[in-house]
């Protein structure tokens, strides 16, 4: 039960194009406001009326199989989905059951997830995969309360998968739908668990119960669509800065119509780093050197990367590509160097870590290794993830030189870069 009253009436009538509902007399509280059954029900009219018109397609939607509902969810915590299409259906390529999933290797899972970033999530999909080839003939659980035994599977992610697969009425409440309460009952934001409470109580008044089958073209999944249609508004509408409210469908039942006060979110640090891209030849194959993070790591534990180099040590030197990059709460400034010519010992004497884990790389198997999501941003950039058989320079005729390649050094199969540490 929400503690803070609803004022739902003398708010501005509705219009029938704009599909708002009607806005209806509440009683008069006491001791704190629910919403009426007729309220509830033109909430859900509106919300669905306008997610069926105007709804994204996305690749993880009006599909009924539960592991690729699974999968996406897993992929698209505190992640954007423009960043998850690409992997997701990549993935799915690659594994397309569960059974796939369970029987590839953590680093083809790892390569697969490359680019996502938190690959533990990546390693906990591997290992529920595991479990249930193990232990449930493949087959995922049907409830939420069951999902929520699988490693990686929380409160939010297991009431998305039961009610989106499997049309069970739990409702799903991400920061898009927390934001979507707080505004349409005019609350600020605050730190308190009691307001949590609250907010996944009113998410589940405004949950429709389930009926038909949801196996059947999604209209008969009530609870999930209600739950995608909730996330869909906070994603598209109702946004953090600047929503949209004119478009929003149940405009005329929020109390905010606008910005919502927050709390005060710690500001993203700021850091230089600097990473080495050498190339070498070796016949008609192109290699690129790349150093594997320890494997107790505290973030991305066991990835490739580019060989890290101490920053102080290079700057005095242009680099190759210059990019920005965020992890966790971190801006990373990077520098990516290649060597000035053939044999460069002061670069090589500037690496950092380990020098048993460094190891050359054919650039045609790049988009199969488990690269960090830095890597495979710089080695895109310079066009080196596209690299397959490289004629060096020297040997190209005049006019076919590659320009992207060209700004490469690359060395001799003889000459080992590392000789000269």
């Amino acid at each position: 039960m929400l503690a803070k009253t609803i004022d739902w009436q003398g708010m501005a009538p509705h219009t029938r194009n704009a599909q708002r509902p009607t806005l209806l007399p509440a009683p008069t509280p006491s001791g704190g406001e629910q919403l009426t059954p007729r309220q509830i029900a033109s909430f859900r009219r509106a919300l669905m009326a306008w997610y069926r018109a105007q709804a994204r397609t996305l690749p993880w939607r009006g599909i009924h199989d539960p592991y690729r509902t699974w999968v996406s969810e897993i992929m698209l915590q505190q992640t954007r989905v423009a960043a998850v299409i690409e992997r997701y259906n990549e993935f799915i390529s690659r594994f397309p059951t569960v059974v796939a999933l369970a029987l590839a290797s953590e680093q083809q899972v790892l390569a697969a997830w490359s680019g996502l970033g938190y690959y533990r999530r990546a390693r906990l999909l591997h290992r529920a995969a595991q479990f249930l080839l193990a232990e449930r003939e493949g087959q995922l659980p049907t409830t939420a309360a069951a999902l929520r035994t699988l490693p990686g599977v929380g409160l939010y992610t297991s009431a998305a998968i039961a009610s989106i697969a499997f049309g069970e009425p739990v409702a799903v409440v991400d920061g898009n739908v927390e934001r979507v309460l707080l505004r349409v009952t005019g609350q600020a934001e605050t730190p308190a668990a009691v307001q949590s409470r609250q907010l996944a109580e009113l998410a589940q008044q405004l949950i429709p119960a389930r009926w038909g089958n949801p196996a059947g073209d999604g209209r008969d999944n009530p609870p999930g669509n209600h739950n995608q249609a909730m996330m869909e508004l906070g994603a598209t509408l109702c946004l953090p800065r600047a929503p949209l409210c004119a478009a929003c469908p149940v405009h005329s039942l929020c109390r905010t119509r606008g910005e919502h006060q927050t709390t005060p979110r710690a500001a993203l640090r700021s850091k230089s780093a600097a990473y080495l891209l050498r190339l070498r030849k070796r016949g008609a194959m192109t290699e690129v050197l790349l150093y594997r993070r320890p494997a107790d790591a505290s973030l991305m534990a066991g990835m490739l990367e580019l060989p890290p180099l101490h920053p102080e040590a290079v700057a005095e030197r242009e680099p190759t590509l210059r990019l920005r990059h965020a992890i966790t709460q971190t801006n990373y400034y990077v520098g990516i160097y290649a060597p000035r010519t053939m044999r460069d010992p002061a670069l090589a004497r500037a690496l950092q870590g380990n020098r048993d884990a460094l190891a050359w790389f054919a650039t045609s198997r790049l988009s199969q290794l488990p690269l960090t999501g830095l890597a495979r941003k710089a080695l895109r950039r310079l066009g080196v993830m596209s690299i397959g058989e490289v004629v060096l320079e020297a040997d190209k005729p005049a006019g076919t030189r590659h320009a992207q390649v060209s700004r490469l050094q690359l060395g001799w199969e003889e000459e080992d870069f590392l000789d000269e540490l």
